[in-house]
């Protein structure tokens, strides 16, 4: 007798080398310590918008049982990647690599929209991975904001038109006049040198955030590391590899290798959350290139956080005083990704006059996630107004991260809720505090 059943299409099942492993999927016991730790298990209630739900979606395809449908994948793309569930799995479920390897798996079969495959491909592919052309479009985007047209265009009634598009443009973040400085150059060590490390420059941040990537490249230099910035390093790919772009991901990761390792280092510093993670993890990324495998094992080795590496110096406890009431939020990626989470504590608590007051929840994402926040904007929104609630309870002035997106992220949460109160980095203020302390010796 003939089987009524249909034949499910064996394309939407995973395949090729970056399906996610068995050995990982079957970790999962299924016993929910995962929902109490997941931003979007919270917000929505919804039990396939929760680690365990996904990763039972995953086994489901992995067994033929049904196929990556545009729902099934609707599921994974909301998963933020912040990776708490990982802190919170009894049984060690690599949680992070193994959305990573779906969301490949996914990209393999998806049919988006002309508008979306054009934008997120020249995204992906065409401005990320390519520091001149991403320039040249915050560049563009810095005249929009300088030249008046952005208070003109929010003054009239046009973007009331497409309320979504309102939203998006309305939490684009504050161009700077100046970039990186840094880039390219090598900056000497105040005093005696400690260490030559090398800075990852990475592609948005020395765009919108170069004065600040220039203060942490000046704590380096006040604890004595020679700091070096290689102009020929991309773009660390954890954006591309977010998406499922494997591929290109494992090309900038070569590049990056490359570059660092011809340049004599102590150590590879960097000053984002999301790319150390990112840069930590090129063993596990590159593990079956027979070229790169042992050298991507060594460079992971080498990189260290901006806080971790500092704290394990030592670092120069500062002179001068930052009167402010701080408090922290622990960036996805540091926290739960590289499991660093007292080292930034340990840089405020140093910093004379600031008073440090924990944060509740403070290790539950804010809901950047990369291009979280444009792709999934209203559950996004929904897990940072929670991320807010929080902070409006600690009557701090100063909520301290450590990741360019989260910082992004904050801000407008700030913004939104005209908040007295200013987002920074942590390696901001005690460099406020270093120039601060170098000031009163000067005038003393």
């Amino acid at each position: 007798m003939e089987d009524p059943r249909p034949t499910l299409d064996t394309s939407l099942l995973f395949s090729g080398p970056d399906a996610p492993k068995e050995s990982e999927l079957y970790k999962c016991v299924h016993c929910g310590f995962c929902l109490q730790a997941c931003p979007t298990y919270l917000e929505t209630g919804l039990e396939t918008e929760s680690p365990r739900g996904r990763i039972a979606l995953m086994k489901a395809v992995n067994e033929g049982r049904i196929g990556m449908t545009d729902t099934v994948v609707s599921h994974w793309d909301r998963c933020i990647q912040c990776r708490a569930c990982e802190i919170a799995c009894p049984s060690g479920v690599e949680y992070g690599n193994l959305i990573e390897a779906t969301m490949a798996q996914a990209e393999r079969i998806r049919k988006p929209g002309f508008i979306a495959k054009t934008v997120s491909g020249i995204a992906y592919n065409h401005l990320i991975p390519h520091r001149r052309r991403l320039r040249a479009v915050v560049s563009l985007a810095r005249i929009y904001q300088k030249s008046g047209i952005q208070s003109l265009l929010r003054r009239s009634k046009l973007l009331k038109v497409a309320p979504s598009l309102a939203d998006l443009e309305s939490s684009m973040p504050t161009i700077p006049d100046g970039g990186f400085q840094a880039h390219g150059k090598t900056i000497p060590a105040v005093g005696e040198r400690r260490a030559r490390v090398g800075m990852l420059s990475g592609c948005v941040m020395p765009l919108l955030h170069g004065p600040e990537m220039d203060a942490a490249v000046r704590v380096l230099a006040r604890n004595g590391c020679e700091v070096v910035v290689p102009d020929s390093q991309v773009c660390c790919g954890a954006i591309n590899s977010h998406v499922g772009d494997l591929d290109t991901t494992r090309r900038l990761a070569r590049r990056n290798i490359d570059v660092f390792s011809a340049a004599g280092l102590d150590a590879v510093v960097v000053a984002s959350a999301g790319c150390g993670a990112r840069m930590k993890e090129y063993g596990h990324l590159l593990e079956s290139d027979p070229e790169y495998a042992d050298r991507a094992g060594d460079f992971s080795e080498a990189v260290k956080d901006i806080h971790e590496f500092l704290v394990d110096l030592p670092f120069e406890p500062p002179a001068g005083r930052v009167e402010r009431r701080v408090t922290y939020q622990d960036s996805c990626h540091l926290g739960n990704a590289q499991r660093i989470t007292d080292a930034p504590r340990q840089i405020l608590r140093s910093i004379p006059g600031v008073e440090l007051v924990e944060l509740p929840n403070s290790g539950r994402c804010c809901g950047a996630g990369g291009t979280y926040a444009i792709t999934e904007r209203d559950l996004s929104l929904r897990v940072l107004a929670s991320k807010m609630d929080d902070f409006e309870t600690t009557g701090a002035d100063v909520l301290a991260t450590a990741n360019p997106g989260c910082l992004m992220q904050l801000q407008y949460g700030v913004a939104d809720r005209s908040l007295p109160a200013h987002v920074k980095y942590v390696t901001d203020l005690l460099d406020e505090a270093y120039r601060k302390g170098e000031t009163t010796w000067t005038s003393d």
